[in-house]
């Protein structure tokens, strides 16, 4: 997938309603050595969210 735009609550709205629970959310910045190899994309993205990691857990039904 080359482009998604959603909102940080419609993402959290989706993996609840699919019977996720978030157990983190990570945002990775760029490594420092890629100051020196690509001044301008490295501060770009030191200061725009590129990526945004979840990690998930299902969440066991509720018995009846």
């Amino acid at each position: 997938m080359r482009f998604w735009r959603k909102s940080l609550q419609q993402m959290l709205d989706a993996f609840a309603s699919a019977g996720f629970r978030v157990t983190s959310i990570t945002e990775p910045q760029p490594l420092p050595e890629a100051r020196d190899l690509h001044p301008e994309g490295f501060a770009h993205f030191s200061t725009s969210p590129g990526f945004l990691f979840f990690a998930l857990e299902a969440v066991p039904p509720i018995p009846a």
